[in-house]
């Protein structure tokens, strides 16, 4: 009897001529996409060998490749489920191949586009990315024209749609069968059983900490997923402290806290409190107060700061001469939210997002209302638009009686995506000042500066250099020149003789150094000038932090006042108990006698020890007494700030 010829089973018969097969493309082009991204951001910015053992950089790969696997499967869900619940006759289809193949290009373009996106980001803020870029996602006006201004968009968008076609070309290719090969409902159980099954487990392994194994900051952001790192970004923008970090019980930490606030011109009037009393001489005249924050304008711009080259600021340089000038101050964070919240409220910078941004912001403790119960005008002047991080909300909610921003300057010399230029504000503030004085009221004047920002931009004319080289150097130049254009006029005016001028920086111009925490980039000037202040010039070296630049206005002004500042005033704190409070992404730390204690999510701790300004701090596996004592003073007072904060205690009652 004859038997049947044997059935060779096709070659299209095989999974990977399948949908699946399909799905592994993509996952497989996903990891091979983000691997090189990691090699070119490892080639571009690492710190070398001398500080990147090759230990670190196989971890570098082998973490990443972790959640590179892990990011790129949370990716693919959305195309795992379609595979997996269209029959075969409804797949084949002609309607859903067209719909496939075009959900497929413009996924692939829009893959490519992240690369140019992380790569940028990791340029200007040396991190994967973090809150600025959920931060900026908010404010599309503002960030896509700088985008557009800034960098080269038109180029990297024909890039990405020419790699993004030939990416969706080459996947057409390889699995171009697998409309015809079938795929059972048996098979399609058993594939989204294995990718649910691979996904938790995954998903069980990885952390938002897991990057963090080198000693070297940079490496741990190469190592890291753009996805992986935008995700923890959002999910701890509110975060529960006592969760995430390390705590003490919380009459431990009010104890400590009070220990390391008490002023030698103050005192604690009620036990369960930190409520100070700062002593003072009620017939003190009510000086004005003229409050400059100046965007990112770092110590690195200084020559008076032991800039190496030439200045970029020779107005303020002569200025300094003229000022107290404090040589030892750091910014609380590296965004204006930060210095927001530092400078006028004097509050600790939390991990998650700013109090600026935060809803239990409504009544709390700021410079303009202390003034404010002093008998104080309040106002704030904004080159931008003041809906940009809730700051008009958060000025006028807590002391602030107007706020002047972008629309309030009819006709402006010159604009940028954040609004307009220094001079024009500076302008309007003098306009201002003048109109505030007559009233005879003392006032208090917060002045917000936007032009040391990307894209860098000017109005041309003002300062030697060419404002379409757009450098962040010639930004400075100009911020510079626009200042002491301000000051030269001033000192003209009648009420120049009894206000208290006060330039600060907001943060510095970037994030730089191998730390959790790069304290370095993290240093800024204060100059306090005015007749009404100064008496004699001088350089003072004390340590400290933006939270205790509004004690210090007001220790200069005199007068007695309530306060639940954190920060102390700066002329008067004994030498050897200055400390500075600091936060990087979820990162937060106490910086103290070259030591550096930072404590990180999970309840894990870290320690740094060096001089900041001489050489790069090194982390220290072998803590003393000293370094935990750091480390309880550090808890104690940002987890009295949350407790504070959360529980809306962060106020007095209003007389």
């Amino acid at each position: 009897m004859e038997m049947p010829p044997k059935k060779i089973p096709l070659p299209h018969s095989r999974w990977w001529n399948g949908r699946f097969g399909f799905v592994a493309f993509q996952l497989i082009g996903l990891l091979i996409c983000w691997f090189v991204l990691r090699l070119f951001l490892f080639w571009k910015f690492s710190p070398g060998p001398e500080v990147c053992p090759l230990g670190d950089i196989i971890k570098m790969i082998v973490l990443g490749f972790h959640l590179d696997l892990t990011s790129a499967l949370c990716v693919l869900w959305p195309l795992i489920l379609w595979c997996c619940i269209i029959p075969d006759r409804l797949f084949k289809s002609r309607f859903h191949r067209f719909f496939f193949l075009t959900c497929t290009l413009f996924f692939w373009f829009g893959q490519i586009f992240q690369l140019f996106v992380e790569y940028y980001f990791f340029e200007e803020f040396k991190s994967r990315f973090n809150t600025v870029a959920i931060d900026y996602v908010h404010y599309p006006d503002e960030v896509f024209v700088n985008i557009k201004e800034s960098y080269p968009v038109l180029p990297v968008v024909v890039i990405s749609l020419f790699a993004g076609l030939a990416l969706f070309w080459i996947s057409k290719k390889l699995t171009a069968k697998m409309w015809e090969t079938p795929a059972s409902g048996k098979s399609r159980l058993i594939h989204f059983c294995a990718a649910a099954i691979l996904s938790a487990a995954l998903l069980a392994t990885a952390g938002f900490q897991e990057s963090k194994f080198s000693k070297e900051r940079i490496v741990n952001e190469i190592a890291n997923n753009g996805n992986v790192s935008l995700m923890a970004a959002l999910v701890t923008a509110n975060l529960d402290y006592g969760a995430y970090y390390l705590t003490m019980p919380l009459g431990e930490a009010f104890d400590k806290s009070r220990r390391l606030l008490t002023e030698p011109n103050g005192d604690f009037p009620k036990s369960d409190s930190l409520l100070k009393k700062i002593n003072g001489d009620i017939t003190r005249p009510r000086h004005n107060v003229v409050l400059f924050l100046e965007e990112s304008l770092g110590s690195e711009f200084w020559g008076s700061l032991g800039r190496k080259g030439a200045t970029l600021t020779p107005y303020l340089d002569q200025l300094s001469t003229e000022g107290l000038f404090f040589e030892n101050l750091y910014a609380t964070g590296n965004r204006t939210v930060r210095g927001f919240e530092g400078i006028l409220s004097s509050f600790p910078p939390l991990p998650g997002d700013s109090i600026v941004r935060r809803d239990h912001s409504e009544n709390v403790e700021t410079i303009a209302r202390v003034l404010k119960r002093d008998g104080y005008d309040t106002e704030f002047l904004y080159g931008g638009r003041g809906f940009f991080d809730n700051m008009r909300a958060f000025a006028m909610a807590n002391g602030y009686n107007r706020f002047i921003e972008q629309k309030d300057f009819p006709h402006p010399t010159f604009t940028t995506a954040w609004g307009v230029c220094n001079e024009d504000l500076y302008n309007k503030t003098l306009t201002e000042l003048r109109d505030l004085n007559t009233k005879g009221k003392p006032f208090l004047a917060t002045v917000l500066s936007v032009s040391n920002h990307k894209p860098y931009t000017y109005p041309p004319g003002r300062i030697p250099e060419d404002p379409n080289r757009k450098t962040r150097e010639n930004a400075v130049k100009y911020t510079d020149w626009a200042l002491g254009q301000f000051f030269a006029s001033a000192k003209k005016e009648a009420f120049w003789t009894n206000t208290i001028f006060i330039v600060v920086a907001d943060h510095g111009a970037r994030v730089y150094g191998s730390q959790s925490i790069p304290i370095h980039s993290y240093e800024i000037p204060l100059l306090i000038l005015g007749p009404a202040a100064v008496k004699q010039p001088m350089r003072d070296a004390q340590l400290g932090c933006q939270l205790d630049v509004t004690p210090t206005i007001l220790g200069l002004l005199g007068r007695p006042y309530d306060s639940l500042f954190f920060g102390r005033d700066l002329l008067h704190t004994p030498t050897t108990n200055g400390f500075v409070l600091i936060n990087h992404n979820r990162d937060i730390g106490m910086f103290k006698d070259n030591r550096l204690v930072v404590l990180n999510l999970n309840k894990k701790v870290e320690f740094f020890q060096g001089n900041p300004k001489k050489e790069e701090m090194t982390r220290n596996d072998h803590p003393d007494d000293k370094d935990r004592e750091l480390q309880a003073d550090c808890m104690a007072l940002f987890e009295m700030a949350d407790d504070l904060y959360m529980n809306r205690k962060y106020r007095l009652d209003e007389k």
